[in-house]
């Protein structure tokens, strides 16, 4: 998953944020060094805590649904804040995959997904599913969909842990 990212067609300017990243600089440093770099908001959790880690990561995919250029930007960006929204889903590792919304009880590396996997149709539908097969539903609304993911996880799910 990247940390940084960012588009410049100034070579002088990818060699320099290359150089820091390689010095060791801090994510803020490499973004000082060179300006067209963004700053994703993935992982700069210090103490390597799991629910912060989640946190971190729900984050990075908010701000990254709200800058997408695709058709289906506002479906996308309305799932991934419905979901977040949602406390019981809030509190599990998210992650995507083919632009599917997808949840773990662990962190990356080493994922366990648990609970369904959630689309933003391009025709402005939302699909839920035990995988990309739409098998539990499609539904009209971002809340529909989340409402239906909730159904299906499975009881006593508990905090997040660091995935080794």
């Amino acid at each position: 998953m990247p940390l940084i990212d960012g588009s410049t067609d100034d070579l002088a300017e990818v060699a320099r944020a290359a150089r820091a990243w390689h010095d060791g600089t801090s994510l803020a440093g490499i973004r000082q060094a060179a300006p067209f770099v963004h700053l994703t908001g993935r992982f700069e959790v210090p103490d390597q805590d799991p629910a912060r880690l989640a946190e971190s990561e729900w984050q990075s995919m908010r701000l990254e649904a709200g800058e997408l250029e695709y058709a289906w930007k506002d479906s996308y960006q309305a799932l991934i804040e419905t979901a977040h929204a949602e406390p019981a889903l809030r509190v599990l590792y998210p992650f995507t995959s083919h632009w599917a919304l997808r949840f773990s009880t662990t962190t990356r590396p080493c994922l366990t997904v648990v609970g369904p996997c959630l689309i933003a149709d391009s025709d402005g539908t939302y699909v839920v599913g035990r995988d990309f097969t739409g098998d539990l539903g499609r539904f009209a609304t971002a809340r529909e969909a989340v409402a239906a993911a909730v159904y299906a996880l499975p009881s006593g799910l508990g905090s997040v842990t660091l995935g080794a």
